[in-house]
């Protein structure tokens, strides 16, 4: 069976979640090969074997902590190199879609990026992606070159899948570009607890019917009763109400997860365009006739500040 490159989203060898629903994927057409670099990328194997990898390519270079992207993009190719994968999968963030695209310039490929799904054809892998400000589905496959596929998260279930996993060293070169831009210092990001807004499997989002930055307690409140990520649409940000990367939306990010509460949300085709994939939508909005309604599996027409707070007391309650 034909094997697939899967790109390794970690930290310091804790691997994020869309890398495991890339190996789901990766195993509908091949078999999957992990490519892990930088700090700890050893450290990976285990659980990449757990969810198929039958191999596991690492790198541990200081480049790929020290320099942006292109030490990566080297090491991708040399993997390919190796390889010669049937495809090569890699999760939807801004970093590593930058990686995938410089990767199908270099190798002569087709990219299709923010793919929702992904199965295997005659002619090669076929890829469901959500476009036009998700006013469309479409489905693509890559005509010239091996496929190069970024997937949204939330797109595949995470299915354990045990494999060999062997761990085997990458030799990498690094091109001249690739010390071309340092990174010189890095700030912790702070953590407020709560996960990741485009990995979370639940979010809870807020808009102008919040009216109010110090008003965004009630959603946060009911976001941890569901141990969901804040969202807030370009309305609440641009008003101040809530920070911009926490923004859900065409201009900010696109989010998919498996409940999606949109409360005070108009639905403008803006905010639509990144959450419309979501498996379960459901808005609360004391306008019965908010075009969010016209999308949503559940809606609840009423005021946020009296049924939120009773949503968040009733689910805390069963939680008990």
């Amino acid at each position: 069976m034909a094997e697939v490159l899967v790109y390794v989203d970690h930290v310091d060898g804790a691997v994020r979640k869309p890398t495991l629903e890339l190996l789901t994927l990766a195993r509908r057409i091949g078999e999957p090969v992990a490519v892990a670099l930088g700090p700890g990328a050893g450290d990976t194997a285990a659980v990449l074997a757990e969810h198929g990898a039958v191999r596991v390519l690492t790198a541990e270079a200081p480049e790929f902590a020290d320099y942006l992207v292109v030490p990566k993009v080297d090491a991708l190719q040399a993997a390919y190199e190796a390889v010669t994968p049937a495809a090569v999968l890699v999760p939807s963030s801004a970093e590593a879609k930058e990686i995938a695209a410089r990767l199908a310039v270099r190798v002569g490929s087709g990219i299709i990026t923010d793919a929702i799904d992904l199965e295997s054809g005659d002619e090669g892998p076929v890829a469901t992606q959500s476009v036009f400000a998700a006013a469309f589905t479409t489905r693509s496959r890559i005509t010239r070159g091996t496929p190069v596929i970024t997937v949204k998260p939330n797109s595949a279930p995470v299915e354990p899948a045990p494999a060999a996993g062997a761990v085997e060293p990458l030799a990498v070169t690094f091109g001249a570009a690739a010390t071309g831009t340092k990174v010189v210092s890095r700030t912790p990001r702070e953590s407020s607890g709560r996960p990741e807004l485009t990995e979370a499997a639940i979010v809870v989002s807020g808009g102008r019917g919040v009216n109010g930055s110090e008003n965004f307690s009630v959603i946060e409140a009911l976001a941890d009763s569901l141990g969901a990520a804040v969202g807030a649409s370009r309305a609440a940000v641009d008003a101040g109400w809530y920070p911009h990367s926490h923004q859900v939306g065409q201009t900010g990010k696109s989010v998919s997860p498996q409940l999606y509460i949109a409360s005070g949300i108009s639905g403008a085709i803006q905010h639509r365009a990144g959450m419309q994939t979501s498996k379960t939508i459901v808005a609360i909005n004391k306008d019965a006739e908010a075009p969010i309604f016209d999308l949503v599996d559940y809606g609840v027409v009423g005021d946020l500040f009296q049924v939120v707070p009773q949503l968040t007391e009733e689910i805390t309650t069963r939680k008990g």
